[in-house]
């Protein structure tokens, strides 16, 4: 079955900037916006958990995705995320995204609830079937409790809306399961530090969150490896990379990270929403040092090329 949309390329769970009053900075997020087009993205995700979306309520998160749809005025492709606890939220934001003219949704399993995999199912069916557009599924059992299953994806993969998955398991069985068994659902590299990997076993796409601050290196990896195939040039930047994947994903304090690498970039993203609170100077200090030696190490390798 050939895909109603083809996922490729980098795709950035964009930060909200916040005014110190917690209200949303509307200029700042305007010049995210266009910091990540005018950098070569291949699209934006509105409503993500990098975005802050816990922290908002499904008014404010259509408002981010309206003000994201028009400010990229359809030079990138515009993903909305529905991710929420409770499913008549999700289908509301589903509505949203379809009424505002988005090109697809990202759909996660409702967190704490820890459904089964019948009624994960049903869930992300009412919400496909209410927004009628692209879905990019998010597997992320970390956050969420479960895992979208076999018996999940064979249900929802009757759906021609079933694209893609995000796959943030962690688990590299998942990926040989996905690519094995699942090939008509692309498969969207969604653990950052193992990106390298998803290239090699054929995904086409990466959802990113350190896409915010370090788009061009984001960029010569998915270009080494998924459109060069060059794996010898993408390990050298993927080994560049790692201490940023390690203090992403193992940190404990990935928005924060994200959020401040932005800040670094001269757009200042104000504080997190709570409950969590910002880096300290330490922590600032060492984040610092890492994307400088990053962005040293993968500029030497891309001007070998």
């Amino acid at each position: 079955m050939t895909p109603i949309f083809k996922f490729e390329g980098i795709y950035t769970p964009v930060v909200t900037p916040f005014h110190h009053d917690q209200s949303v900075n509307w200029d700042g997020l305007a010049d995210v916006i266009e910091n990540l087009i005018d950098k070569g993205v291949h699209g934006l995700i509105s409503g993500g958990s990098t975005g802050e979306n816990y922290a908002q309520s499904v008014e404010e998160r259509l408002a981010i995705a309206r003000f994201t749809r028009e400010r990229s005025a359809g030079r990138v492709p515009l993903i909305v995320g529905t991710g929420a606890m409770m499913t008549p939220d999700s289908i509301a934001l589903a509505t949203g995204a379809r009424d505002m003219g988005a090109d697809a949704i990202l759909l996660a399993t409702p967190p704490y609830s820890v459904p089964t995999e019948r009624e994960n199912a049903l869930n992300a069916l009412a919400i496909d079937k209410a927004a009628n557009l692209p879905v990019m599924l998010y597997n992320y059992p970390g956050r969420m409790g479960v895992h979208m299953g076999e018996e999940f994806l064979d249900r929802v993969g009757r759906s021609r809306n079933i694209c893609a998955i995000k796959e943030s398991s962690g688990d590299i069985n998942r990926v040989h399961l996905l690519a094995r068994d699942y090939p008509h659902i692309q498969m969207s590299c969604g653990m950052d530090d193992q990106a390298l990997e998803f290239f090699a076993w054929g995904a086409r796409s990466w959802v990113c969150g350190g896409s915010n601050f370090l788009p061009e290196e984001h960029l010569a990896l998915y270009n080494a490896c998924a459109v060069e195939g060059n794996f010898d040039k993408g390990r050298r930047i993927m080994s560049a990379m790692m201490p940023l994947m390690r203090v992403l994903e193992q940190g404990g304090k990935f928005i924060q990270c994200i959020k401040h690498g932005v800040t670094m970039t001269g757009i200042d993203t104000g504080p997190m929403r709570p409950p969590l609170k910002g880096l300290n100077k330490d922590d600032k200090r060492a984040l610092e040092q890492v994307i400088r030696v990053l962005k040293s190490t993968i500029s030497d390798i891309q001007a070998e090329g």
